[in-house]
Protein backbone atom coordinates (compact mmCIF):
# COMPACT_ATOMS: atom_id res chain seq x y z
CA UNK A 1 0.00 0.00 0.00
CA UNK A 2 0.99 3.34 -0.69
CA UNK A 3 2.85 5.42 1.89
CA UNK A 4 0.15 8.01 1.62
CA UNK A 5 -2.83 5.85 1.54
CA UNK A 6 -2.14 5.17 5.39
CA UNK A 7 -2.09 9.19 5.89
CA UNK A 8 -5.69 9.91 5.78
CA UNK A 9 -5.20 13.14 4.27
CA UNK A 10 -7.55 16.27 4.97
CA UNK A 11 -7.91 19.01 2.55
CA UNK A 12 -8.94 21.61 5.00
CA UNK A 13 -5.69 20.88 6.79
CA UNK A 14 -3.12 20.55 3.72
CA UNK A 15 -4.54 24.15 2.39
CA UNK A 16 -4.18 25.72 5.88
CA UNK A 17 -0.77 24.31 6.76
CA UNK A 18 1.36 22.92 3.84
CA UNK A 19 0.13 25.75 1.49
CA UNK A 20 3.69 26.21 0.67
CA UNK A 21 3.75 23.46 -1.55
CA UNK A 22 2.15 24.40 -4.42
CA UNK A 23 3.90 27.78 -3.90
CA UNK A 24 7.38 26.36 -4.02
CA UNK A 25 5.80 23.93 -6.78
CA UNK A 26 5.61 26.88 -9.46
CA UNK A 27 9.66 26.66 -10.95
CA UNK A 28 8.36 22.99 -11.44
CA UNK A 29 5.72 24.09 -13.38
CA UNK A 30 7.85 26.46 -15.26
CA UNK A 31 10.46 23.71 -15.99
CA UNK A 32 7.29 21.76 -17.21
CA UNK A 33 6.54 24.29 -19.27
CA UNK A 34 2.96 23.26 -20.44
CA UNK A 35 1.83 23.75 -24.02
CA UNK A 36 -1.61 24.37 -24.65
CA UNK A 37 -3.77 21.37 -25.68
CA UNK A 38 -1.11 18.80 -24.40
CA UNK A 39 -2.13 16.12 -22.33
CA UNK A 40 -0.60 16.01 -18.75
CA UNK A 41 -0.63 13.64 -15.95
CA UNK A 42 -0.09 14.79 -12.67
CA UNK A 43 0.98 12.16 -10.28
CA UNK A 44 -0.37 13.35 -6.77
CA UNK A 45 -2.39 15.87 -7.47
CA UNK A 46 -3.43 16.47 -3.73
CA UNK A 47 -6.23 18.81 -3.97
CA UNK A 48 -5.38 20.27 -7.57
CA UNK A 49 -3.83 23.10 -6.54
CA UNK A 50 -0.86 22.79 -9.37
CA UNK A 51 -2.97 21.09 -11.43
CA UNK A 52 -5.68 24.04 -11.62
CA UNK A 53 -2.98 25.61 -13.10
CA UNK A 54 -1.76 23.17 -15.48
CA UNK A 55 -5.10 23.04 -16.55
CA UNK A 56 -5.39 27.25 -16.89
CA UNK A 57 -2.52 27.01 -18.98
CA UNK A 58 -4.67 25.00 -21.76
CA UNK A 59 -3.67 21.80 -21.17
CA UNK A 60 -5.86 18.73 -21.07
CA UNK A 61 -4.53 16.98 -17.22
CA UNK A 62 -5.39 14.02 -15.61
CA UNK A 63 -5.05 14.22 -11.59
CA UNK A 64 -4.00 10.88 -9.91
CA UNK A 65 -3.48 10.56 -6.19
CA UNK A 66 -3.69 7.60 -3.60
CA UNK A 67 -6.23 9.77 -1.02
CA UNK A 68 -9.88 9.72 -1.60
CA UNK A 69 -10.51 12.81 0.30
CA UNK A 70 -7.37 14.77 -2.11
CA UNK A 71 -8.96 13.54 -4.78
CA UNK A 72 -12.75 14.35 -4.41
CA UNK A 73 -10.92 17.91 -3.08
CA UNK A 74 -9.38 18.26 -6.82
CA UNK A 75 -12.43 17.52 -8.61
CA UNK A 76 -14.40 20.57 -6.94
CA UNK A 77 -11.93 22.61 -8.38
CA UNK A 78 -12.90 21.14 -11.83
CA UNK A 79 -10.01 18.67 -12.49
CA UNK A 80 -10.35 15.39 -13.74
CA UNK A 81 -8.82 13.69 -10.67
CA UNK A 82 -8.80 9.87 -10.11
CA UNK A 83 -7.77 7.58 -6.69
CA UNK A 84 -5.01 5.24 -8.38
CA UNK A 85 -1.66 3.81 -6.62
CA UNK A 86 1.61 5.43 -8.67
CA UNK A 87 2.76 2.17 -8.79
CA UNK A 88 -0.62 0.97 -10.66
CA UNK A 89 -0.59 3.55 -13.91
CA UNK A 90 -3.18 2.35 -16.24
CA UNK A 91 -2.05 4.25 -19.43
CA UNK A 92 -0.26 3.54 -22.55
CA UNK A 93 1.31 6.54 -24.52
CA UNK A 94 -1.22 8.65 -23.52
CA UNK A 95 0.64 11.74 -22.41
CA UNK A 96 3.42 14.51 -23.63
CA UNK A 97 3.90 15.49 -20.05
CA UNK A 98 3.81 13.40 -16.86
CA UNK A 99 4.23 15.79 -13.60
CA UNK A 100 4.58 15.34 -9.87
CA UNK A 101 5.59 17.48 -7.40
CA UNK A 102 5.96 16.91 -3.65
CA UNK A 103 4.68 13.76 -4.07
CA UNK A 104 6.66 11.00 -5.20
CA UNK A 105 8.75 10.73 -1.54
CA UNK A 106 5.42 9.46 -0.29
CA UNK A 107 5.25 5.60 -2.70
CA UNK A 108 7.53 3.37 -2.29
CA UNK A 109 8.79 1.15 -5.18
CA UNK A 110 10.19 3.91 -7.52
CA UNK A 111 11.41 1.32 -10.13
CA UNK A 112 7.89 0.20 -10.73
CA UNK A 113 6.52 3.84 -10.24
CA UNK A 114 9.43 4.95 -13.30
CA UNK A 115 8.11 2.15 -15.77
CA UNK A 116 4.31 2.98 -15.24
CA UNK A 117 6.07 6.73 -16.43
CA UNK A 118 7.59 5.61 -19.63
CA UNK A 119 5.32 3.45 -20.24
CA UNK A 120 2.20 6.48 -19.79
CA UNK A 121 4.13 8.57 -22.00
CA UNK A 122 4.37 8.94 -25.63
CA UNK A 123 7.10 8.78 -28.01
CA UNK A 124 9.39 11.79 -26.68
CA UNK A 125 7.09 12.64 -24.11
CA UNK A 126 9.34 14.10 -20.87
CA UNK A 127 8.77 13.98 -17.10
CA UNK A 128 9.17 16.56 -14.92
CA UNK A 129 9.11 15.61 -11.12
CA UNK A 130 10.28 17.09 -7.55
CA UNK A 131 10.01 15.02 -4.12
CA UNK A 132 12.57 14.70 -1.09
CA UNK A 133 16.29 13.54 -1.33
CA UNK A 134 18.23 11.63 1.10
CA UNK A 135 18.16 13.21 4.06
CA UNK A 136 14.89 15.27 3.99
CA UNK A 137 13.21 15.99 7.19
CA UNK A 138 15.94 14.10 9.04
CA UNK A 139 16.70 16.65 11.82
CA UNK A 140 13.31 17.09 12.36
CA UNK A 141 12.24 13.05 12.51
CA UNK A 142 14.96 12.95 15.29
CA UNK A 143 13.85 15.80 17.28
CA UNK A 144 10.20 14.52 17.35
CA UNK A 145 11.71 10.93 18.23
CA UNK A 146 13.72 12.68 21.16
CA UNK A 147 10.97 14.81 22.47
CA UNK A 148 8.56 11.57 22.61
CA UNK A 149 10.69 9.73 24.18
CA UNK A 150 11.67 12.12 27.18
CA UNK A 151 8.32 12.98 28.04
CA UNK A 152 8.13 8.75 28.37
CA UNK A 153 6.11 8.19 25.07
CA UNK A 154 6.69 4.64 23.39
CA UNK A 155 8.48 5.85 20.18
CA UNK A 156 7.87 3.36 17.02
CA UNK A 157 9.86 3.21 14.37
CA UNK A 158 9.06 5.85 11.73
CA UNK A 159 7.97 4.68 8.37
CA UNK A 160 10.25 4.98 6.00
CA UNK A 161 9.51 7.05 2.74
CA UNK A 162 11.50 7.48 -0.81
CA UNK A 163 14.06 9.74 -0.20
CA UNK A 164 17.00 8.82 -2.89
CA UNK A 165 20.25 9.32 -3.18
CA UNK A 166 22.11 10.48 -6.44
CA UNK A 167 23.03 7.14 -6.96
CA UNK A 168 19.10 6.28 -6.50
Amino acid sequence: MEIAARHGWDPALYAAHAGFVPALGAPVLELLAPQPAEHILDIGCGDGVLTARLVAAGAHVIGIDGDAAMVAAACERGIDARRMDARALTFDGAFDAVFSNAALHWVGGPAIVSAGVARALKPGGRYVGEFGGHGNIAAIRVAVRSVLATRGYRVEPMETSYYPTAEG
